[in-house]
């Protein structure tokens, strides 16, 4: 299968994975499910000079921000899927291992921590909500569950490839 491919199908599979994961999280922990709509709305602001919000839920509301937030939630997932051939090179898709796949997931936790959080009111590293080490263990969670998702969309698409 063609690298891009690959990157696209994985990144796709594994943000999917980790949306499974966020309604486990609801139904198991009590955690609110993202709001991709909000992340639409920080980004749509974005085209006007507003990068950074006291509270993304008090700002404005934008025409189609759940279509831009989930849009852009399964874009960032197909690029960071895109970090697997660019550092692994494009055979790692021929045979995938899960350290390179965690690796991207868990590091991956650092634009939510550096840029989402801070643009969207929450703070650096969630430190402006209410129980900012809970906060930081599920983005923490989250991004390795997306990791494992790369691993087994890459591994499934490589069973696919060579039956």
């Amino acid at each position: 299968m063609e690298p891009l491919v690959s990157t696209v199908l994985a990144g796709i599979g594994a943000t999917a994975l980790m949306d499974a994961w966020s309604l486990v999280r609801r139904r198991a922990f009590g955690v609110p499910l993202p709001d991709y709509g909000l992340v639409g709305r920080w980004i749509g602001h974005m085209r006007h000079g507003r990068f950074r919000h006291a509270a993304i839920g008090r700002a404005a509301s934008l025409r189609h921000e759940a279509a831009l937030g989930w849009g852009a939630h399964y874009l960032i997932g197909i690029a960071y899927a895109a970090l697997l051939p660019l550092f692994r090179g494009a055979d790692w898709f021929d045979a995938p291992t899960l350290a390179p796949a965690l690796a991207v997931g868990v590091g991956t936790v650092l634009a939510p921590f550096l840029l989402m959080q801070p643009g969207m009111g929450a703070g650096f590293f969630a430190s402006r909500t209410p129980r900012p080490a809970v906060a930081r263990l599920h983005s923490l969670a989250t991004h390795a569950v997306f990791g494992l998702g790369l691993y087994l969309a890459a591994s499934g698409l490589r069973a696919i490839a060579m039956p």
